[in-house]
């Protein structure tokens, strides 16, 4: 398999909560309107990535699976999830407060849903003044079945909210209530599922005057209670990265590039996904040469061993699934 900076076709999606930001801050392309999602690599059926860039212009990410297989996600990583895609990336702009919802953990999406579960984290590109987040009950002795009586007097006494400015990172488990607040705009990295239960959708009512389904009865058994926010402490060092989240579906770490700056891979069997949240890079791998601008996102294979960055003033996330994790083989069979 070839190796060079892979990027691909944006999948974009209207929602009932989203803004311009997509557009006017990160630049994708649409005519669409309230644009909320961006999903930059997507292994979702219906929704599968396809490549946009270079010798692979045009194949699918699943296309790429079957064809390269481990030259491309790497050995464990095809051993433990097979030509299934693990992960699902993301940029979210919330124009409006999304709903506060609940993902189920892998146990009861596999029973329910026959899917992954979703633990999922935020890195927070920008922000309104004042802009918050929902992250847990206020109260973790809460008995969960007063997630069945919410409503607008009381919902202020029930989720635990945070203000958020650029540069905060936060880790949701399955099982944590959450919600990206109206004035967000935010990258977001979680294990390949589309499985969402809304808890509470603010009373709001689309263009028909219809409420939006709740899904209380599974909120309720998938809610589990956390002591801690799962916000990240970091600190940007010249020519390192800075750990964001370890857990067993994925590791994100962040770093800054300032001039040239080379990242090796020989000890990584796994693919590398980078997604650049501020400024602009040129990305080498061998001969090949890319450019990414905030808002964009690139994979390397997981044959590539060496990548060199150049920018005057670059930030990447940069994700993978660490095959070292004595737990992923228990969780996806």
């Amino acid at each position: 398999m070839q190796s060079y900076p892979i990027k691909f076709a944006p999948i974009l999606k209207e929602k009932i909560w989203g803004g311009n930001k997509l557009s006017e801050i990160l630049n994708k392309k649409t005519d669409l309107k309230n644009v909320g999602e961006s999903w930059e690599i997507s292994g979702v059926t219906d929704n599968i990535s396809v490549v946009s860039n270079g010798l692979y212009k045009g194949k699918s990410l699943n296309d790429l699976i079957k064809t390269h297989t481990t030259e491309f996600l790497g050995k464990e990583n095809i051993e433990v999830f097979g030509e299934n895609f693990p992960l699902l990336i993301k940029f979210l702009d919330a124009k409006t407060n999304l709903s506060v919802q609940v993902h189920p953990d892998d146990k009861m999406a596999k029973a329910q849903h026959n899917s992954f579960g979703k633990t999922e984290m935020w890195y927070i590109m920008n922000s309104d003044d004042n802009a918050e987040i929902v992250l847990g009950l206020k109260d973790n002795t809460v008995d969960k079945n007063v997630l069945g009586a919410i409503n607008a007097s009381n919902v202020d006494d029930i989720f635990n909210t945070e203000k958020v400015k650029q540069g905060d990172s936060y880790f949701i488990p399955a099982g944590k209530i959450h919600a990206i607040g109206a004035g967000v705009l935010a990258a977001e990295i979680q294990q390949t599922s589309d499985v969402t239960y809304r808890v509470y959708d603010w009373d709001r009512t689309d263009d028909n005057g219809n409420y939006r389904a709740l899904h209380t009865d599974s909120a309720i058994k998938a809610t589990k209670t956390f002591l801690t926010n799962g916000k990240s402490k970091y600190q940007l060092e010249q020519e390192k990265t800075s750990n964001l989240v370890n857990c067993d579906f994925f590791t994100t770490n962040i770093f800054e590039v300032k001039g040239p700056q080379k990242r090796s891979y020989k000890d990584l069997d796994a693919f590398v996904i980078f997604m650049c949240v501020e400024g602009k890079a040129e990305i080498i791998i061998d001969n090949y040469s890319e450019f990414v601008s905030m808002g964009e996102t690139i994979l390397i294979p997981a044959n590539c061993k060496d990548v060199v960055f150049n920018s005057q003033g670059s930030k990447f996330l940069e994700v993978y699934i660490d095959p070292k994790k004595s737990n992923l083989k228990k969780i996806a069979s």
